[in-house]
């Protein structure tokens, strides 16, 4: 066991600096749930639209929304797989911040470059998430 442990004011320092990333996690899980809702329901429609017989004639028309949604299924994909990346180098970060202060190491360097990186990852993802909902609104459904 290290006897030279952090003193209860360093640990207290190193928890509240590390709120600000925790409240960042906090917010790309909500955002992660929200991008899933909205893949969720374009893969509902795209089974429904699969499941059209091609000799429905009535129906068979909507099909026509098919590649459309692909498309925005494929941009909500990505946007999900960038957030999640930006909560594990969030998650990184934080473990990384108890481990160096564990340790006494100094970890302004790793920390920052970890939330650069978060940061980037989730710019990625909103990008993504904007161009998907760009797409549903623009173009219209072929509902009826």
């Amino acid at each position: 066991m290290l006897t030279d442990t952090p003193t209860i004011s360093q640990l207290s320092q190193v928890i509240s600096q590390a709120a600000a990333p925790a409240f960042l996690l906090g917010a790309l899980a909500a955002f992660i749930a929200v991008l899933i809702s909205r893949l969720n329901r374009i893969i509902d429609r795209l089974i429904f639209l699969n499941a059209i017989p091609d000799q429905d004639t009535a129906r068979s028309r909507l099909k026509a929304d098919l590649p459309r949604l692909t498309r925005r299924a494929a941009m909500l994909n990505r946007a999900i797989f960038w957030a999640v990346a930006g909560s594990i180098a969030i998650s990184i970060l934080i473990i990384v911040a108890f481990v160096t202060a564990f340790f006494r190491l100094q970890h302004e360097h790793g920390v920052a470059i970890l939330f650069i990186v978060a940061l980037g990852a989730f710019t990625t993802s909103l990008v993504d998430f904007a161009r998907e909902v760009s797409i549903a609104l623009s173009e219209y459904d072929h509902h009826g």
